[in-house]
């Protein structure tokens, strides 16, 4: 009776230690753009920004982001993997992060932990690496910073006055 009380205790804490969007941290604009105007002259800056925007890319950008479209992580998430297991900090965002930007960071919270383990590698890292969502997402972004040319890219303020 007793290994069967263990698997179930331990089955249990891996069970409740998992990540899910509830759980997931949040990084406001303001302390993105702080993060972001800090680094601006690093060669290899400690945090990615990934923009899972499909269609809605529009508009504009937060600059040095890069655009993986939803549709397209399955096949790209083993290489967003390798390419940001030395990044201190990955920032997810869609256009409100209220679903495709959270589901895109689990997503690849769980790939990173599954594959590093595979390679033989700590998926926490020497200081571990933390993966977090963008607060109301690309349009709570542009509505602060979508004309400071120092953080957002290819912006198109028309676009977004009546949205």
């Amino acid at each position: 009776m007793q290994p069967l009380a263990h698997f179930r205790n331990t089955a249990f804490r891996q069970i409740s230690t998992m990540a899910t969007i509830a759980s997931l941290r949040r990084i406001s604009a303001k302390s993105l753009s702080e993060r972001m105007l800090e680094e601006k002259d690093a060669k290899d800056p400690t945090f990615a920004v990934i923009d899972v925007r499909d269609s809605d890319y529009i508009g504009g950008h937060i600059k040095g982001g890069t655009n993986i479209p939803t549709h397209t992580l399955d096949a790209m998430m083993p290489t967003l993997v390798r390419k940001l297991k030395d990044k201190k900090t990955v920032v997810f965002h869609c256009l409100l992060s209220q679903q495709r930007g959270p589901g895109a960071a689990l997503q690849y919270l769980r790939e990173r932990d599954g594959l590093l383990k595979a390679m033989g590698e700590d998926p926490k890292g020497e200081h571990g690496q933390e993966v977090v969502v963008l607060d109301k997402g690309f349009l709570g972004w542009q509505e602060v910073y979508g004309s400071d040319e120092r953080l957002t890219e290819g912006y198109v303020k028309d676009l977004w006055d009546n949205y």
